[in-house]
């Protein structure tokens, strides 16, 4: 079962040509530049935009077939859209454009779902306002919980924090992630932030200049290093899934298995079994072809260059197989050729910070 996607449409200075497959669990982001056509992908997927041809189908069911003569009406597709300023109404109480959502079920939840809705998005205590004495976090975590009682069958969320400030954001991250472990649907999550996408999302669809550029896994698109100039050199990086192995309590640490690797990380709240997701930037990566002595980086990682990537200025971009595990390494033209780095070269990667960004909520019923 997933979410197929495939159509064709022409604006006046701007065409669009797209064909991708999601998985139909956990969020998959739509990732690329303003302008490339994330936002007109999702509208045509809630039915908002019809193309000039082309097809849209959800678990099985055909929403859109153009050769075929189908095209279900927005309101009957089950699908609920959360827009960058969350479009609550303004006169309505937090409460009210709740209700709202739920008499738009076509099967309405019953009442514990709701409330655990409710509650998953902190909205208890905002009942009795009105938008316009909301924050902006707020009022995107109201816009949540009102798609989310229309029962929807697939959640379309198009940008949601770009209209929030860093802290903002850092408010309602915890809430975008319990609702991707916790809600059990599919989400498409549109977004030009890569520290967005590789904190959220299980997978990831590349849009640039009205086309697919690539689709797969997070942590496989993360690692390609011909994606770089889509993705940005400079927050580029790769992303590991990894297993917390133990805490150590005297050096506030925590160690995490990433394969056959370990890492030591700050320590993290994780239980020990838990799993957590790793981000690892290229430019926190060092290379030695030497076992390096006396330093202060704490992971130090054994690996063999598969590929190298150089493009106009002073640095090249190197990946690194480190037994099945891949790590990116971004390093100067000349610290290339003074080392010799190239395709087949025994290297060690000294990691110099790692970013643990989350911790699946799924992660505590494996380990039970």
């Amino acid at each position: 079962m997933s979410i197929e996607v495939s159509f064709r449409h022409a604006f006046a200075d701007f065409a669009l040509d797209v064909a991708f497959r999601a998985p139909e669990d956990g969020v998959t982001a739509l990732f690329g530049p303003s302008g490339c056509g994330k936002t007109t992908i999702i509208n045509v997927i809630a039915g908002l935009v019809r193309p000039a041809s082309g097809q849209v189908r959800i678990g099985g069911q055909t929403l859109l077939d153009t050769a075929g003569g189908i095209d279900v009406a927005a309101r009957r597709r089950r699908i609920g859209y959360v827009f960058q300023d969350a479009r609550l109404f303004p006169h309505m109480s937090v409460a009210r454009n709740l209700a709202f959502g739920a008499r738009r079920a076509a099967s309405p939840l019953p009442g514990p779902e709701a409330e655990r809705i409710v509650s998953l998005l902190g909205l208890e205590n905002l009942q009795a306002r009105l938008p316009l004495n909301l924050s902006g976090g707020e009022r995107q975590r109201v816009a949540l919980g009102r798609a989310l009682l229309a029962n929807p069958s697939l959640l379309l969320l198009d940008e949601p924090l770009a209209a929030l400030d860093s802290s903002r954001k850092d408010n309602i991250l915890p809430y975008l992630e319990r609702l991707r472990d916790e809600a059990r649907i599919p989400i498409l999550y549109v977004s030009h932030s890569i520290d967005e996408v590789t904190r959220l999302a299980n997978a990831m669809v590349v849009v640039n200049d009205g086309t697919v550029a690539a689709s797969g896994a997070v942590d496989e698109i993360m690692s390609r290093l011909d994606l770089f100039p889509l993705t940005g050199r400079f927050e580029a990086g790769a992303v590991l899934e990894g297993l917390v192995s133990r805490h150590l309590p005297d050096v506030s640490m925590t160690e995490i298995a990433v394969g056959a690797s370990r890492l030591l990380v700050p320590r993290t709240q994780a239980p020990e079994g838990s799993r957590v997701r790793l981000r690892v930037r290229a430019r926190d990566v060092m290379l030695a072809t030497a076992p390096p002595t006396s330093i202060s980086a704490n992971n130090v990682i054994e690996g063999t260059v598969q590929a190298v990537r150089e493009d106009a200025g002073p640095y090249v971009d190197v990946r690194i197989d480190c037994a099945g595990v891949a790590l990116l390494a971004r390093i100067t033209k000349l610290s290339r050729f003074r080392l010799s780095i190239g395709e087949g070269r025994k290297v060690w990667a000294l990691v110099k910070s790692v970013s643990v960004e989350r911790t699946p909520a799924r992660a505590e019923s494996e380990r039970r």
